[in-house]
């Protein structure tokens, strides 16, 4: 058994003071947490003139995400603020009417019935990685989260867009998408001192400029795909229709929810896999189970969608991966009216979350929790875990839609490229994990790319 612990940032014996928790929060959001927050079951947090109600068991996840999911399905300010100006009333920070009508529209779209149809493209994108590397002189160096975002980013922009679309636009958009995170505010500080949601938030020149040139390039891809073209995700949602009352998406709402697709399914995917590389980098045993899976399963041709069953300790892996590293690492709903979970009474209007990675490395519900052992998500071990205690992609009403979209491709990508590489750290290297909206090893991860065999 892997006995290797990675990197988690440092934890504060006691809990921060209001201002220094707030410091942290926009340095690292994973260092905000003091120690015995991975004992906890339900906390709070004062956080200026909000309270934040922390559920960190089973029965709290549930309470607050399924059984009272109506009290509790608006996403947290913070997170519609600061995604607004890219993805407008997208599914991701929408509610309501909007949410429900939309996510009407969209789950059938990426649902894992289109995986037949979107499979051979992940596989497609993930060879071409994988000639590319082959051509490098043995111990070349690269940068394995851009070269996991270069390949998440053309898996996406070929799916969303359709292949000869999707080459010609990733640059751009890719691109885009990297400056507008950058560039995005950690913090809603009018929100934390009290100010209503409907005052205007300011955003800075430059994510405006992110988010115009995203939006000219899927306003433009839509306009070419009206008339008609090759498959793809957009010529699905120009097709799509509500269930009940048989209405399309009008232009900027199919522009908006395109823009979700491709942020939901490009960055979260492409840091699980970069971590992913780290992690059976530094675990040896637990590689080699890896490689011998892939030499008996496919005997060194690439990988399909019927062998994805057969991959049983490749999806482990990655299942671990997103364990340790989760890729949105804090859930946040906002109450929209009084409600209490277990006997603590929620405020109408406090933040409510469920934080995998205080979840995900929760000292009652996990074994060695801080310990890289993808054997634990094997089949046979199912039954040593609680449900809801494991939610990498949410859970409940607002469970993600790509969910079996991203598992794929993820299990496709690793299964094609590791048959026939090995990564290796770069010596010297310091691996830390950051979060601000999503979870990375930093802003890179120089490693070296050895040919297997």
């Amino acid at each position: 058994m892997s006995q290797f612990v990675p990197p988690y940032p440092d934890r504060p014996r006691e809990p921060l003071p209001p201002l220094a928790m707030l410091r942290a929060v926009r340095r690292n959001f994973l260092a905000a947490f003091d120690d015995k927050c991975f004992e906890y079951q339900l906390f709070t947090v004062q956080m200026l003139r909000r309270r934040l109600f922390v559920c960190n068991s089973p029965d709290t996840v549930a309470q607050a995400f399924i059984a009272k999911h109506d009290s509790f399905e608006r996403k947290t300010p913070q997170m519609r603020h600061a995604l607004h100006p890219l993805l407008g009333d997208g599914l991701f920070i929408s509610d309501g009417r909007t949410w429900k009508e939309r996510r009407a529209i969209v789950v059938p779209i990426v649902h894992a019935s289109r995986l037949p149809q979107f499979a051979p493209v992940m596989v497609e994108a993930a060879n071409e990685t994988a000639e590319r590397w082959a051509a490098l002189p043995a111990g070349a160096p690269i940068d394995a989260l851009r070269e996991m975002a270069t390949l998440t980013a053309e898996i996406i922009c070929r799916t969303v867009f359709g292949p000869r679309l999707g080459r010609e636009n990733a640059t751009v958009i890719v691109a885009s998408f990297s400056e507008y995170q950058r560039l995005v505010g950690q913090l809603d500080l009018m929100s934390l001192i009290g100010l209503p949601d409907w005052l205007p938030r300011f955003y800075s020149p430059a994510i405006r400029r992110a988010a115009r040139r995203i939006h000219e390039v899927l306003d433009d891809i839509i306009r070419r795909c009206e008339g008609g073209g090759e498959a793809s995700m957009i010529r699905l949602l120009l097709e799509a229709r509500d269930p009940e009352t048989g209405a399309g998406l009008d232009p900027e709402a199919l522009r908006n929810e395109a823009a979700v697709i491709f942020m939901a399914g490009h960055e979260t995917t492409a840091n699980s896999l970069a971590w992913s590389w780290f992690l059976l980098s530094q675990a040896p045993e637990e590689e080699a189970r890896l490689h011998a899976e892939l030499d008996a399963v496919l005997g060194g041709r690439l990988p399909t969608l019927d062998d994805v069953p057969q991959l049983v300790f490749t999806r482990a892996v990655f299942e671990e991966t997103i364990r340790l590293y989760p890729p949105v690492p804090f859930l946040g709903r906002q109450a929209l009216q009084d409600e209490q979970i277990r006997s603590r009474k929620i405020p109408k209007g406090s933040l409510v979350a469920v934080v995998p990675w205080l979840l995900h490395r929760h000292r009652q519900l996990w074994d060695k929790p801080d310990h890289f052992i993808p054997a634990r998500f094997l089949p046979e071990n199912a039954g040593a875990r609680q449900r809801y205690s494991y939610v990498p992609f949410s859970v409940g009403p607002r469970v993600c839609a790509g969910q079996a979209f991203g598992l794929t491709e993820a299990i496709l990508c690793l299964a094609t490229l590791a048959q026939r590489a090995r990564l290796r750290l770069l010596p010297g290297t310091v691996v830390e994990p950051v979060c601000r909206l999503t979870l990375r090893p930093g802003n890179a991860l120089p490693m070296t790319v050895q040919p297997r065999g």
